[in-house]
């Protein structure tokens, strides 16, 4: 069987990549391809008409950067969009999206919108594939490399001086040497800037290319070494034959016209210095003063002379001459925009507003410097306001005024251009100060000494070409050429020689005067020669070199830099690149890393200036702390059934098993080097014998690691790469390189540190514990799986650390074994005496005197588990000691992570989904219920009591623990401190597998204590690490098995769609008191937990029967659904359902809406259920006698002793309405409700036969779901329903049409024996009458027109109306201005009723309520330009506001999720019905609700308590009084994708 890894890359609604920082990087072990799949929301924003482009090439086929093919994104509301591509080779990768975007949603279609296929484009996002390299043909990752720096005019005679130090080098274990520039230099010698960038250098390779190709070789099959280069792309040496033949290659003043100024002062600066003593300045600097005295004269010898200020200001005369020329032809214009036409406002404007005036509309050429005066007047603009200020031309006129006023404007103007001129000045001679100053008196700096031809007063900042027979075919001003440099605190996007920069002007350049700025221009049609030249010596490197450092990467332009990786990738796919980045932003840092693929950057510990300092970086490249969580959740593959692990036939008939793996946010892999060419070294910078533990720091990060020659060897100064002329010479280049102590530098044990280096890379070590204290630093580092690890002990040596041991504690390593692998210290004779002599050597560079020699200096002991190590009294700085270990305890045949991650599926194959609530879910409440008591859910210290007992509540707290490695979280603590969750976590499974309903848990504890069994012995900081894993594995088992046991459609559902549908298993379990029947405990479906989980409180007739569809219908558990509908069917009472259940002891009948979200469920189960209309057949025992309102209690003999069918049971309920009811609620008093007054246990229901509407209720009581009652004696509230709506509630007529047209439908098809019911006057009416009445009236009832002209059609109140294009919320209420209030129910009676609604009304009145009402989750649940609209529902609020104490407010403007899943529904059917045949518009009102479902999805991945909130605030804020997880809310939702569903399968 052969593995294909596969990335998961989640898009978000605008495309962009779900992961954090936005920086995908990947490195795989695999061999072979990888896939990225991208998974995008089926009807997200960018699947309008939208398409995936990506430029990851077919197999086969080549990279071309520019070249993107298309995936169109096939919209699907019920699934998740998967788009899976192989990638074959590694690069710099990128995608981005187009779409059309989604139009507003509107009452009105647009037919424009319709049509529209303008497409929206995405920004690109880059994806980088890690380059994977190979030595001895077995694979390299990079965190394995280790490179060894050389400068190869250093290496001596080749072959035989190159052979010696190769050798050397891959005897100390190095696995990559990094050659500088091996090309021919320049004129100034130095490796990096060179001559011919096509050439070799012919000192090294007197054969050139073959004996490049022969030492490469070698390299590899003699040494073991791969080989990486410098490619040097933003500069060429100054005397490159080249230039002369294409200056145009560089910056010159004809291919860059704006440096001109900079040219001119700098030629004068140069000048100037040649003639200090001449005249009269002092050309060599004792102090400051003499600086003073030069600067003075820069002033009036260079700066007055070659009038710099013509470069910033208008040349007047010219544009006074040329504006009154114009006027005089009649040549005048007014710019667009400026003022329309007419300048007549000008007449009367001071002088300084027309030179303003001027300078906004009338400038020309301010874009950049050039020539002198480049900037100019638009003479037709001034000579309009000529004429504005004079009149028009004539043939006689006052010329010399005219000329006066114009000449006193454009001077006005001119004075902005001198205050830039000055500023500019003032900076050029700050510049010029400071870095004479720094060259010539600096204690610090080079003190170049007396000013003369060698060493001038500036650095020129530009290259001259020769005159000769070549250059001669130039302009002059072609062989001016600009020199590069680089910026302090630059903007690395930002060209220093472009037309936008003005740094060669100010002097800010820390100029190499031997290297020409190359000019690329935006791409090859700029500077064809030199793209094409530059190519092929890319091309040429990639030919023989395993890998690039690009040079300057930082002031490469980036464009460039990706043309050119991109063919070296050509020439060798798995290129290893690294950067030197200098951009003084990690975010910039990240843009050159995206874009060019950069494999690491060079980070130096050299930069550390302390011991802690050095510890950060240590931190910063070692890796993941150790006890980590494992992150990799490798997993099936989404599309794959949940049963097995995924697998494909591979192409040759083997089977391919899919690994699943999320791509995690990372941090830019570096290269870390103890020392880099161009740092100092440890005998300049700290203390000479830092150099060992300095090394062994490196060595010991999870990172690729390097080193330069002479750092080994204790060279005792940074080697100049310009002006040295010395051979290396080293001690490993001598002699074979022996594991240990020795002469002659630290190779012995460099060679230990770089095996240990490369085996703990290539075997995946990436867990480190890193210790700083005092004058050490200690690094552990483990392999996250064997738990096998090595573990160091440095003694940093900074200046003044001395000579003793430092203060350092004992370490103990809990539960690990150690095997001491050695100790040693570092001794350096850095006396002035040693240090002259080895400086001095005319021939050789060669290392301060050193050995390294063990130390007995470690004292270990194993106390019981620990490991204890201490340091004896001999440790001097610059010692270190080096330590294998490994945790017996972790050992295990099977691998532990293995093991404790097999098996749980079949652990829970046995499961049915009541078992699954016992084991995921159950509040502290039913906990106690279930335990008499005894048990809740578990006490954390310091965090507080998980939320759930089941794995849900461990599981919502380490989803975030192990995203962001919070090892510092309460629970790790806990765990650490000893396996009280462990014992938790077990005990409740084994109690309950040991009792009759929970007997299959048996099965997941065994499971469980055998994981638990092989973690206990464990070292306590990896418990959490274990801990998770194993829950973590549970869970995801336990999630499975309950997506197994539901329907197809959730199985193959979004990930929304199944976490709603978990919330079915989550509400739904067994609870003692809470049961639905009074002697037989079954399932039972909470409201809403934790406040609606047991008693009375538990169950609610309407909250059953609202969330029932979803939850139940929707997720195909048909039994749970019929066993509800039974339970309630036998206590129908005066017609309804009981709003609270009490297990049928003592039902309570308020509500007068219950009854009929009871009928719609069992018209859905008809229509969705198996056994179908047969349903209505089955039997149940009625509690109270049909047809008889007489009380008893539950244990009377009359309860119970009859039965119905449920179609009886539904005729009931409608004869009973049809008959009208007055009664008194049961038991009427404060024993059943201590805040109703007296009026409000009187319940009254009528049918209006005039329009078949049922009215009932009154202002004391609250018959509907909107039932806050009054509580605060305080406020006066007592008894006052917060919202009585009372009257004809607008969904219950909704639903009271749905239920007739069903019944009369049924009748019609002999399904249903009744046809109708007999009215109060006992005439009869059918339902299709009784339907057709209520039709005829609804609109008339129940529409509020836009126009109120159209009130007179409709039963209106004009003077009540505050919203029109609504429908009214009430009909004939107690209060007639209640009617008119906009709230969120009438969706419910869109969405059961829709044929009672004209389709025009029914979508405007949607798009207001969703511009008024509908908020980031929830429904308010009033309009909030409604007086009473008060949307923060504070429950103990106990104060004098009649509105909002005791919480009265509950319904008038929080806002509520469930009635979003009508909203939603309702907005979806009509959106669809006018989009009829439109198949591309059906698409948008799919993605119109998926849109909206935004806030939800956010809700439920962040809510601990993995369901959707009861109520919010206004806004979406959070509401402390809201139940966290509301049935309701969750199976609303689940309907959405029902219907939708239903739609694409009719569709199909």
């Amino acid at each position: 069987m052969t593995s294909n890894e596969v990335y998961v890359l989640p898009l978000k609604d605008n495309g962009a990549p779900d992961v954090t920082g936005e920086y995908i990087y990947l490195a795989t072990k695999a061999r072979g391809p990888i896939t990225i799949r991208f998974t995008i929301e089926g009807t997200s924003s960018i699947c309008r008409q939208g398409s995936l482009w990506v430029n990851i090439p077919d197999h086969g086929a080549e990279f071309q950067r520019n070249s993107f093919r298309e995936f169109r994104l096939v919209p699907d509301f019920n699934r998740t969009i998967e788009i899976s591509i192989p990638v074959y080779d590694a690069g710099a990768f990128a995608y981005y999206v187009t779409y059309a975007e989604l139009p507003e949603l509107s009452g009105e279609l647009d037919s424009k919108q319709l049509a529209s296929t303008e497409k929206k484009k995405s920004q690109l996002y880059y994806i980088d594939v890690a380059p994977k390299l190979s030595l001895d043909g077995r694979p390299l990752p990079l965190p394995a490399l280790s490179i060894f720096s050389v400068i190869s005019k250093f290496m001596g005679k080749y072959p035989t001086d190159w052979e010696r130090h190769l050798r050397g080098i891959s005897d100390r274990g190095y696995n990559m040497i990094h050659f500088t520039p091996l090309q021919v230099r320049g004129a100034s010698n130095s490796p990096y800037s060179l001559y011919d960038q096509l050439g070799w250098d012919p000192d090294c390779f007197p054969k050139g290319e073959p004996d490049v190709q022969k030492m490469v070789e070698s390299l590899e099959q003699n040494h073991g070494l791969l080989s990486l280069t410098d490619i040097v792309l933003n500069h060429t040496a100054d005397n490159s034959k080249w230039l002369q033949e294409h200056p145009e290659a560089g910056y010159n003043l004809t291919t860059a016209p704006w440096l001109e100024s900079a040219y001119v002062l700098d030629t004068k600066l140069l000048e100037f210095g040649a003639q200090l003593q001449e005249l009269g300045y002092p050309n060599e600097f004792k102090s400051v003063d003499d600086l003073v005295k030069v600067m003075d004269g820069i002033k009036k010898h260079v700066v007055a002379e070659i009038r710099l200020w013509e470069y910033y200001a208008l040349n007047v005369d010219r544009d006074v001459d040329a504006a009154i020329e114009s006027w005089s032809a009649g040549k005048t214009s007014v710019p667009e925009g400026s003022v329309s036409g007419d300048l007549g406002h000008l007449k009367e404007a001071s002088q300084k507003d027309l030179a303003t005036y001027l300078v906004e509309n009338a400038l020309l050429h301010d874009d950049r410097l050039g020539e002198r005066f480049r900037r100019r007047v638009d003479p037709e603009v001034s000579g309009a306001l000529i004429a504005t200020l004079f009149g028009k031309y004539r043939g006689e006129a006052d010329e010399a005024a005219i000329r006066a006023k114009l000449v006193e404007i454009l001077d006005t103007a001119n004075v902005r251009f001198y205050d830039e001129y000055d500023k500019e000045i003032g900076e050029i001679l700050q510049q010029l100060f400071n870095r004479i100053k720094y060259v010539r008196i600096d204690e610090h700096g080079p003190k170049l000494g007396t000013v003369n031809q060698q060493n001038p007063l500036i650095e020129s900042y530009f290259t001259r070409l020769p005159q000769n027979d070549t250059t001669s075919k130039h302009k002059k001003e072609d062989l001016v050429l600009v020199n590069n440099g680089w910026v302090w605190a630059g903007n690395a996007l930002v060209d220093n020689a472009g037309p936008q920069s003005r740094v060669y002007l100010r002097r800010e350049v820390i100029v190499w005067g031997d290297c020409v700025k190359l000019r690329y221009g935006s791409g090859p049609q700029d500077s064809p020669w030199l793209w094409e030249y530059m190519t092929k010596y890319a091309r040429m490197l990639a030919k023989y070199f395993a890998g690039f450092r690009i040079d300057n990467c930082h002031s490469t332009p980036i464009h460039v830099a990706e043309h050119i990786l991109d063919e070296a990738r050509r020439v060798r796919p798995n290129l290893y690149v690294v950067a030197e980045l200098f951009t003084g932003s990690e975010d910039m840092d990240y843009v050159f890393v995206k874009r060019l693929g950069i494999s690491a950057l060079i980070r130096e510990a050299m930069q550390a200036w302390s011991t802690g300092e050095m510890s950060r970086l240590v931190h910063r490249h070692g890796g993941r702390p150790i006890g980590s969580f494992e992150v990799d959740d490798i997993s099936k593959s989404a599309s794959q059934n949940p049963g097995s692990p995924p697998m494909s036939p591979g192409s040759n008939g083997e089977t391919t098993r899919e690994i699943v793996r999320q791509i995690k946010p990372v941090p830019i892999q570096a290269l870390f080097m103890d020392c880099t060419h161009d740092n100092e070294v440890p005998a300049q910078k700290r203390d000479a014998r830092d150099t060992l533990p300095n090394a062994a720091l490196v060595c010991m990060c999870s990172s690729a690691s390097g080193s330069v020659m002479g750092y080994d060897e204790i060279y005792p100064e940074l080697v100049d790469l310009v002006n040295e002329t010395r051979l290396y010479t080293s001690e490993s280049s001598e002699k074979s390189v022996k594991v240990g102590g020795g002469k002659g530098g630290i190779g012995g044990v460099k060679k230990l540190l770089n095996q240990i280096h490369t085996l703990m890379g290539k075997d995946g070590y990436d867990e480190t514990h890193i210790h700083h204290e005092d004058q050490y630093i200690t690094v552990h580092r483990v392999h996250p799986e064997s738990r096998k690890g090595y573990f160091l002990i440095a003694h940093t040596a900074y200046p003044g650390y001395g000579n003793g041991n430092g203060a350092f504690n004992a370490v103990h390593l809990t539960g690990t074994k150690a095997r001491h692998l050695g100790s040693w210290m570092l001794e350096v004779d850095a006396s002035a005496e040693a240090r002259k002599e080895v400086t001095e050597d005319k021939k050789y560079l060669r290392g301060l005197p050193s050995r390294v020699v063990d130390v007995p200096g470690i004292r270990m002991e194993v106390k019981g588990d620990e490991t204890v190590i201490t340091v004896r009294d001999k440790f001097p700085p610059g010692s270190i000691a080096l330590f294998e270990t490994w945790i017996p305890a972790a050992e295990h045949s099977a691998g532990l992570d293995n093991y404790v991650t097999s098996g749980a599926k079949t652990a829970m194959a046995e499961l049915d989904l009541v078992d699954l609530n016992f084991l995921l879910y159950r509040c502290e409440a039913e906990e106690r219920d279930g335990s008499d008591g005894k048990d809740g859910t578990y006490d954390i210290p310091s965090h507080g009591k998980t939320i759930y007992a089941g794995l849900q509540g461990w599981w919502s707290i380490l989803k975030d623990v192990i995203k962001d490695n919070n090892l510092a979280h309460p629970l790790c603590q806990n765990l650490r401190d000893g396996q009280w969750a462990l014992d938790y976590t077990l005990g409740r499974l084994e109690r309950a597998g040991q009792q009759g309903p929970f007997k299959a848990l048996a099965k997941p504890a065994a499971w469980l204590k055998e994981r638990f069994d092989a973690i206990r012995s464990i070292p306590s900081f990896l418990l959490p690490r274990y801990f998770a894993l194993i829950i973590r594995t549970a869970y995801k088992a336990a999630w499975e098995r309950g997506l197994e046991l539901m329907n197809e459609n959730t199985r193959n559902g979004q990930w929304f769609l199944q976490s709603l549908s978990m919330v079915s298993i989550q509400q739904t379990g067994l609870v003692k008191s809470g049961s639905l029947w009074p002697t037989k405990l079954v399932p039972s479906l909470a409201a809403g937990l934790p406040h609606f989980a047991v008693e009375w409180a538990r169950c609610w007739g309407r909250d059953v029967f609202i969330s029932l569809r979803g939850l139940y219908l929707g997720t195909g558990r048909f039994e749970e659904a019929a066993e509800h509908i039974f339970a309630f069917a036998s206590v129908l009472k005066h017609g309804m359902i009981p709003n609270l259940l009490s297990s049928g002891n003592l039902p309570r009948y308020n509500s007068r809406d219950s009854v009929w979200f009871f009928l719609q469920c069992i018209q859905d189960y008809t229509r969705l259920a198996p056994d179908g209309v047969d349903f209505l057949k089955r039997k149940v025992k009625r509690r109270f006698l049909p047809y008889d309102d007489t009380w008893f209690p539950a244990d009377d003999p009359r309860a119970y002793s009859t039965e119905s069918i449920i179609q009886d049971v539904i005729q009931e309920a409608l004869q009973r309405h049809a008959s009208g009811m007055k009664f008194r609620e049961a038991n009427a008093g404060p024993s059943i409700d201590s805040q109703m007054r007296d009026e409000g246990f009187n319940i009254e229901i009528n049918v209006d036969w005039s329009n078949g509407i049922i009215f009932g209720g009154n202002q004391f009581n609250c018959g509907t779901w909107m039932d806050k009652m009054g509580e605060s004696e305080r406020a006066g509230s007592k008894g006052i329903p917060g919202t009585p709506r009372d009257g004809a509630a607008i969904e219950i007529t909704g639903l009271l049409y749905s239920t007739l047209r069903w019944l009369a439908k049924l009748n019609s098809d002999g399904k249903y024996p009744y046809k109708g019911v007999t009215k109060s006057d006992k005439t009869d009416i059918t339902f299709t009458e009784w339907a057709d009445l209520l039709k005829s009236s609804f609109e008339h009832s129940y529409y509020v027109p836009t126009d109120k002209s159209e009130d007179s059609k409709y039963a209106v109140n004009s003077q009540i109306v505050n919203r029109r294009g609504i429908y009214k919320d009430l009909f004939r209420s107690g209060k007639e201005y209640e009617d008119y209030q906009l709230r969120p129910n009438f969706a419910i009676a869109m969405t059961v009723a829709p044929d009672l609604f004209e389709p025009s009304h029914a979508m405007g009145a949607l798009v207001l309520a969703d511009k008024v009402l509908r908020g980031p989750t929830g429904m308010a649940t009033l309009d909030p330009a409604d007086l009473n609209y008060r949307p923060y529902y504070i429950n103990s609020e106990d104060s004098d506001d009649f509105s909002t104490s005791k919480g009265r407010n509950y319904h008038q403007g929080p806002e509520w999720l469930w009635p979003t899943g009508f909203f939603l529904r309702a907005l979806l059917k009509f959106d669809l019905k006018r989009r009829q045949g439109n198949k591309e518009g059906q698409v948008e009102a799919f993605q119109q609700v998926t849109r909206r479902l935004q806030g939800c999805k956010e809700m439920i991945q962040s809510s601990p308590w993995a369901g959707l909130q009861e109520l919010t605030q206004k806004n979406g804020e959070y509401c402390g009084d809201s139940s966290p997880t509301q049935a309701w809310s969750a199976g609303c939702l689940i309907d959405l994708y029902l219907d939708a569903a239903e739609f694409q399968a009719a569709e199909a």
